[in-house]
């Protein structure tokens, strides 16, 4: 999968799917070439002619008029003619913030390496991946980097991480450190990226590139909610089927920035990575550095084929392996029943409906541990409140345990609140500034992930909770963004270490509890979708999508993850109608149909619904059980619709004989009330059978003709069609 021509200084990194190209020049600048659809083999296609130009720096090399501020570095610095964006800076001791690495070898090694401290993609077997490693050196500024490049033996991806070593006799300061750089040819492309706001996740935004920079981020302390660690360019023309997709996705839970940069001629440099603004550290000789993982991602079939890529990657080379395949239980959160008024009483009752429908996981949320019923108190003690719960949280774990389900347990363990022993003992676990009083978020301070002392407090008191409380599943729950970003235990040159090292932390905390406790599921929570991230995902099974259930609003939501993630990983929960977040009504049997492609839920009071209600949720449950194997492990497809009015997604199993079809219909709308819904994925040469109607028609037929809806006097209400391969072909 990786070969070397041209006396070596050419390097080809290709699947079949994809191809990654770079070359030598002059045996020291290391410059990109080509990454797209697979080619057979580079010749030098394409390579950019320069001519001579005023207001320019000159260079010694063998390229005629070549300009350093026109070349296509792979991984560029400035200091040395090149003024767009760079992806590596280092301070040296001298104070100097220059760094000019030539190219010293290359080779190339089965499998793929881990990195230190943090979350990446794994290969389960050495055979499945190949790494090409790269070292540049600057040998004035005593520093090496070693660029890694993974590809796997099937799907359009590459992953990249950088590590910077000191290789002198002095300390240098690494001031930015992006995890990918690449360069594409001049022509006109769109930028796509999922922006948003707590309950209102990954809306989609397209516009065409221009010249200069664009650019989203965090600085937050978490990826955030405002914008996704993503970035993707597109051919103009690209939708769901069609065009070229060039994508980047951090691997990564923290402040993160992502930009693309069109230069003076045309040419498109994109990068993601650590946010420079809130990130430096200090690297004594000897030492080194190691960056999140980047996945670079290349789709020539249009947005459905970068998702599909993301999904591969995410589900078999992410995901923790034992919940990787394993079917995921419908529960019942406690939350939208109780919020924080929880008692022993309503658990007992609320846990005999949910066995009576199918329930296979009762989770209490917050409350458990409160002195009162609100969120302004008791956070960080953890201890449980036996006023509420008589017996503790042994005796609700016992009830829901002899009902035949699986007890879940919420936390929030990075946050603390000051009436608490933990803030009187130790005020200096606190994230804050001497002589400010800190921010609250939430009424909430956060705890410094960056001291030990904290973590092995944190991951003490986990453990003990999941030992005594036979706890199955943990919502882990993140509720602010990190203000008065300083540690007490930090010395003050390292300062800007402080955000990334409080990543480093979290990641510590889960690996140690997912080290220890593997049969735990873990569901990833921050305030809904603020940490929604593939490095959260290392850990952490699934992730709750959004604090907003109402299903017309979670078409959008889901619709914007679905980009990224596959349905496995995120949760979708049935709520009560009219919905706690909007006040809108919809009916129950919408509400199902937009939740169950995903991780299946109910979050509402059972004792409020009707006996006919909960007869239906129990149907419900019934059904996805039947078929949520295959669903989850199945191919999700976002569909073009005849107009806005509609909402279409499907997911067509592993050998194309089953799919599920949802069609929501936004509004009742006279004007809109034809259009043909086609659907994708099928086996063509199959005939297939609606598994409701009876009637049989081709997988081309369904592919090129597709689906016609009736007209329902209905608002948000929603289609399904279940095709099952029909027996006698």
């Amino acid at each position: 999968m990786i070969t070397f021509h041209q006396n070596k200084q050419i390097v080809h990194i290709t699947n079949q799917t994809i191809s990654y190209v770079m070359e030598v020049v002059d045996g020291t600048y290391l410059a990109h070439r080509y990454f797209g659809k697979a080619i057979r083999a580079y010749r030098g296609a394409g390579a950019p002619i320069y001519f001579k130009r005023s207001y320019n720096t000159e260079h010694d090399l063998s390229i005629p008029h070549v300009s350093f501020d026109d070349f296509p570095f792979e991984y560029p610095v400035r200091g040395n003619g090149d003024f767009r964006i760079p992806a590596l800076a280092v301070t040296q001791e001298s104070g100097i913030t220059h760094i000019c690495p030539a190219f010293k070898r290359w080779s190339c090694q089965q499998g793929k390496p881990e990195i230190t401290g943090l979350p990446a993609v794994f290969a389960e077997k050495k055979e499945e991946a190949e790494t090409l490693e790269i070292v540049c050196e600057d040998a004035i500024a005593g520093v090496r980097i070693y660029l890694y490049y993974t590809i796997f033996d099937e799907m359009g991806i590459i992953l990249r991480h950088q590590k910077i070593e000191n290789i002198g006799t002095q300390t240098v300061k690494l001031q930015n450190v992006q995890s990918a750089s690449l360069e594409l040819p001049a022509q006109q492309y769109d930028f796509l990226s999922l922006y948003g706001s707590h309950t209102k996740e990954a809306n989609c935004e397209r516009f065409s590139v221009h010249h200069g920079v664009q650019r989203i981020e965090s600085v937050r302390g978490s990826s955030s909610p405002q914008h996704h660690p993503f970035v993707a360019l597109l051919s103009p023309k690209t939708d769901e089927t069609s065009g070229d997709v060039y994508a980047m996705h951090l691997v990564y839970s923290g402040n993160f920035l992502a930009q693309a940069e069109v230069d003076q001629f045309g040419s498109v440099r994109v990068q993601v990575g650590l946010h420079p603004d809130t990130f430096g550290w200090q690297l004594k000789p000897g030492e080194t550095f190691e960056t999140p993982e980047a996945v670079l991602n290349y789709s020539a079939e249009g947005l459905n084929g970068m998702s599909h890529n993301f999904h591969w990657l995410y589900h078999n080379h992410l995901l923790p392996r034992q919940f990787a395949r394993k079917p995921r239980p419908v529960l019942l959160n406690s939350w939208e029943a109780m919020y924080y008024d929880v008692s022993l009483d309503k658990i007992e009752h609320q846990a005999e409906l949910a066995k009576q429908i199918g329930i296979e996981l009762f989770v209490l949320d917050d409350g458990w541990f409160r002195s009162g019923n609100t969120s302004h108190t008791s956070m960080g003690d953890w201890e449980c409140n036996e006023n509420k719960i008589p017996g503790g949280i042994e005796k609700a774990a016992e009830i829901i345990h002899d009902k035949g389900m699986q007890f879940g347990l919420w936390f929030e363990p990075e946050a603390i609140t000051a009436d608490t022993k933990l803030y009187q003992q130790h005020p200096d676990w606190v994230l804050h500034i001497p002589g400010y009083e800190p921010v609250k978020g939430r009424h909430e301070y956060l705890l410094d992930l960056s001291q030990q002392e904290v973590r092995d407090y944190l991951v003490l008191m986990l453990d003990r909770y999941i030992q005594k409380g036979s706890i199955d599943y943990i919502k882990w729950d993140m509720n602010r963004p990190l203000t008065d970003v300083n540690s007490m235990a930090l010395e003050c040159s390292r300062k800007d270490e402080i955000s990334h090292r409080y990543v480093l932390g979290l990641y510590d905390v889960l690996s140690r509890i997912t080290g220890k406790h593997p049969h735990v599921l873990i569901e990833g929570c921050s305030s809904g979708g603020a940490r929604f991230d593939p490095g959260m995902l290392y850990y952490v099974a699934q992730n709750w999508t959004s604090d907003n259930t109402d299903a017309y609003e979670r078409t959008q939501i889901q619709s914007g993850y679905s980009m990224l993630y596959p349905p496995i990983s995120m949760g979708a929960h049935v709520s009560i109608t009219p919905n706690h977040q909007t006040g809108r009504v919809i009916s129950l049997d919408t509400r199902y149909q937009i939740a169950r492609l995903f991780n299946l839920g109910y979050e509402l009071d059972l004792d409020l619904c009707t006996p006919k209600e909960r007869e239906t949720i129990a149907a419900q449950i019934a059904e996805h059980k039947s078929m949520r194997k295959w669903l989850q492990d199945g191919r999700f497809y976002r569909h073009t619709v005849p107009n806005d009015n509609y909402v279409m997604w499907s997911i067509v199993s592993r050998n194309k004989e089953e799919c599920l079809v949802v069609i929501l219909q936004k509004l009742h709308n006279l004007l809109r009330s034809h259009g043909q819904f086609r659907l994708l994925g099928l086996n063509p040469q199959c005939d297939y059978r609606d598994a409701e109607r009876g009637e049989v028609y081709g997988g081309d037929e369904l592919m090129r003709l597709g689906l016609a809806i009736p007209l329902i006097k209905e608002d948000f209400h929603a289609f399904t069609f279940h095709f099952m391969k029909a027996e006698d072909t």
